[in-house]
């Protein structure tokens, strides 16, 4: 892990209510090095959204909390810092792309004004330099009419618009490390391919590290050079991306590959992933997969298999592997 510029160790966040502790994230190690794209898949409730927002301190509270781990950004810890310190990292040195751009954009602020509000706050410039900023932003990011649409409120832009807004806002003051969450989810398949574009040419222009959280293995082969998959708020393999997809070794990694449909293949059916992910609330005592495994033997339903390194680079958690 040495050189990383961002150190995940057992990171844990839970909810806890009167009822149950939901432990979404439960024990969470890996790092990302500078100028590289790592990928965190995983079916929805796996706890790949929460990683990224423990990341940022976003997790919403009281019943949300990060209760363990370190999360170091070029070796200082961000749980350890003030609200103050941590307002100083997020659209700084860390900035974020959320899932939804319609609901994570201010809706009653101009797209120029929000753009030029992280300016101000870090560059520390003029509103009118923030406003010419954002508009140079806005053209970097493809949109042909930034010097019109940085007048435009954000349920006057389409979808795509959106999303690029909010990449050039997350982009402005060239952040060391950019978070994206789920980023093409909402979109259309090619406005999908051009936001997986833009963001792949920001990243070499910049230099920028990319941590992106998806569902979508194509978006995976296409973006990744280190894939982490996530089930029931845990690591069950990490290496990578040619490893993973030539050699994947969890069950659930290879049932996620089977399921993707394959043009060249005559198939009356896709494969499915029989079952759910179990409840965050009542986790199983051995492995979290057990239930829907098609190897499964009694020692995977008797204790929870440790995440172990089995070639350089690539850890899995599976009794079997």
């Amino acid at each position: 892990m040495g050189g990383a510029l961002l150190e995940v160790r057992d990171l844990k966040t839970y909810f806890v209510s009167k009822q149950s502790t939901v432990k979404a994230v439960d024990g969470v190690d890996f790092s990302v090095s500078q100028g590289r794209v790592l990928c965190i898949v995983g079916e929805s409730g796996s706890g790949k959204s929460v990683t990224s927002l423990s990341l940022m301190r976003l997790v919403q509270g009281p019943q949300g909390r990060i209760v363990s781990g370190e999360v170091l950004l070029e070796g200082r810890d961000l749980l350890r810092m003030s609200e103050r310190q941590m307002s100083d990292v997020r659209g700084n040195e860390i900035g974020m792309i959320f899932q939804e751009p319609m609901s994570a954009l201010n809706p009653v602020m101009k797209i120029g004004d929000q753009i030029g509000e992280v300016l101000v706050r870090h560059r520390h410039i003029s509103r009118r330099e923030a406003r010419e900023k954002a508009v140079e932003l806005l053209r970097n990011v493809g949109l042909a009419r930034a010097d019109e649409m940085v007048h435009e409120y954000p349920h006057q832009l389409s979808g795509g618009m959106r999303q690029r807004a909010m990449i050039a806002m997350a982009m402005a003051c060239q952040p060391k490390l950019l978070l994206a969450d789920e980023p093409t989810t909402a979109l259309d398949v090619t406005i999908q391919a051009q936001v997986l574009d833009l963001m792949r040419a920001l990243q070499k222009e910049t230099g920028t590290a990319i941590i992106l959280v998806t569902h979508d293995l194509g978006v995976v082969a296409e973006m990744a050079d280190d894939v982490v998959v996530m089930y029931a708020g845990q690591i069950v393999e990490s290496g990578p991306a040619d490893e993973i997809f030539d050699r994947p070794l969890h069950p659930y990694t290879r049932a996620l590959m089977d399921s993707i449909p394959v043009i060249e293949e005559e198939r009356e059916r896709l494969r499915a992933i029989p079952g759910t992910v179990p409840s965050a609330a009542h986790f199983p005592e051995g492995c979290r997969f057990a239930d829907r495994c098609s190897l499964v033997e009694g020692r995977c339903r008797e204790r929870l298999p440790e995440l172990r390194e089995l070639g350089p680079g690539h850890s899995v958690r599976c009794h079997l592997a």
